[in-house]
């Protein structure tokens, strides 16, 4: 092997964007591939969406067509606001969708004794649906005022790329417990789909097949395609027959009962349950998800501005489609839905972590060679995990959060924050950033702060415009500062 080089003995150059990123936001792919390329992340949300919909809608009292019904409902809805957001929220090609944060605070309003009078399960799911709407609707509000009064963006403005690596990092890996533990509850649907999509995406688009629209943009929507005829051969064989109710319900293709209770045809309509119901305490606990949630959804914005992207806006515009179809054409939505979750946990076991992988990107700006630096990351990630972990071991064994006041909205406000991995380590690097030596010059330096300076005002960047300029001609009436 011959000596190396001096000039070869240098650090990599820090880079905005990857290299081999496909398209930009405004650079349109062929139809072909929107198309396929928009139902991949249809596929991708749904498998979150029917998550919820599983945990959430028997604890309320509901049977399969109430579970059904959820899932079309939470689908339309979030093809409503993905359309809202590429055209006039922060104009990012991202699929909107449910979110694992609102599940804690969900369960506590669901679990509350003033439910427990009802003797009908219809009826106290109906009920139970009022007040999750009412407490919704207030989180919604809640979190749209920090949005339109610009509170959100003197928070961005202080944050530095040091300060975002734990949170996005842990916007991915926090989520750990969801994923191979899905896997493994039917390890021979979950792992070849998990050995297949890391085969597919990484492997077979790079070197067997390099440049495949196969391999290099449908790997997801192969991968669910192959495991899912797999499953359905599984199930007619009857390979479960013999198997627990749990492995019959994680393995079988013919048990989630979301088929059967699926209406053809459902058109949406507001208050489909009745008028909401508004409830201080429910609402409080609704609103520290919320919180969470923002600081979650923020990685969003450091993925594509830090990480370059492979997608466009274009390719977002389809799936507000196939959302939007699943929720009047019912059957269509739920045969989708009927995919066993442990092919989406295998998914996710990816798919999450790219998300860290956007995060530990985050440190070509930093500076890793001094201890301030060490100290903000390793805080923030230890314990960003280990906080959280401790809120659910000690809510698994006792049934209530370490948190258990007389007031059940400050009971599960904290719990809500605390069991947040991203929300923990957020606020940890974030304060620890803003007050370890902040005032020495050297260490804006350190932290990557002059990197971002020029992303800190929307007209210091010339791409800003050409980029997230709102249609129409509304940034007149609406300028971004």
């Amino acid at each position: 092997m011959p000596p190396v080089k001096a000039e070869e003995l240098v650090p990599f150059p820090v880079k905005e964007q990857f290299r081999g990123i496909d398209y930009c936001i405004i650079s349109p792919p062929p139809w072909l591939t929107t198309v396929f390329v928009g139902f991949q992340h249809y596929l991708v949300m749904l498998g979150t969406t029917v998550l919820i919909a599983t945990i959430v809608v028997p604890l309320m009292g509901g049977g399969h067509e109430e579970k059904a019904i959820v899932i079309q409902t939470i689908l339309f809805l979030a093809g409503i606001n993905t359309l809202l957001q590429v055209h006039f929220g922060t104009r990012l090609p991202a699929v909107m969708g449910g979110s694992y944060t609102y599940i804690y605070p969900a369960v506590a309003i669901i679990l509350s004794p003033r439910y427990a009078l009802f003797i009908d399960p219809l009826e106290r799911f109906v009920y139970t649906m009022r007040s999750l709407q009412g407490a919704l609707i207030i989180a919604g509000v809640f979190q749209a005022v920090i949005g339109f009064f610009g509170i959100w963006r003197v928070f961005i403005r202080f944050l530095t790329p040091l300060a975002a690596v734990p949170f996005v990092t842990l916007s991915g890996l926090g989520l750990f417990y969801f994923t191979f533990p899905g896997v493994a509850k039917c390890i021979e649907v979950g792992l070849p789909a998990l050995v297949l999509l890391v085969l597919f995406a990484e492997y077979a688009a790079h070197f067997f097949v390099k440049g495949s629209f196969v391999f290099g943009r449908c790997a997801v929507l192969v991968t669910v395609v192959i495991v899912w005829i797999y499953a359905e051969i599984l199930t007619a064989a009857g390979a479960y027959n013999e198997r627990g109710p749990i492995t019959q319900f994680s393995c079988r293709t013919d048990r989630s009962g979301i088929i059967q209770g699926a209406p053809w045809v459902r058109f949406p309509y507001p208050f489909q349950w009745g008028y909401p119901i508004f409830c201080f305490q429910d609402c409080f606990a609704m609103m520290a998800a919320s919180f969470a949630s923002l600081i979650e959804s923020s990685k969003i914005v450091y993925w594509y501005l830090n990480c370059g992207i492979k997608i466009c806006r274009r390719n977002i515009r389809p799936t507000f489609g196939f959302l939007s179809w699943s929720r009047l054409a019912g059957k269509f939505g739920a045969v989708l839905a009927s995919i066993p979750l442990p092919i989406f946990s295998a998914l996710y076991c990816v798919l999450f972590a790219y998300t860290a992988g956007a995060g530990l990107s985050l440190l070509q700006y930093c500076n890793l060679n001094t201890l301030r630096t060490k100290f903000i990351l390793s805080i923030s990630l230890f314990l960003g995990l280990s906080i959280p972990q401790y809120f659910r071991v000690y809510d698994m064994f006792f049934g209530f959060g370490p948190v258990h006041t007389h007031s059940v909205a400050f009971n599960v406000m904290v719990n809500v924050i605390f069991s947040s991995p991203a929300t923990v380590a957020a606020i940890l690097a974030y304060l620890l950033d803003c007050t370890h030596l902040y005032w020495e010059a050297s260490v804006w330096k350190d932290s990557g702060w002059h990197w971002w300076e020029k992303f800190k005002s929307y007209r210091h960047d010339p791409r800003s415009e050409e980029f997230y300029s709102l249609p129409y001609g509304l940034s007149r009436y609406f300028p971004s500062l």
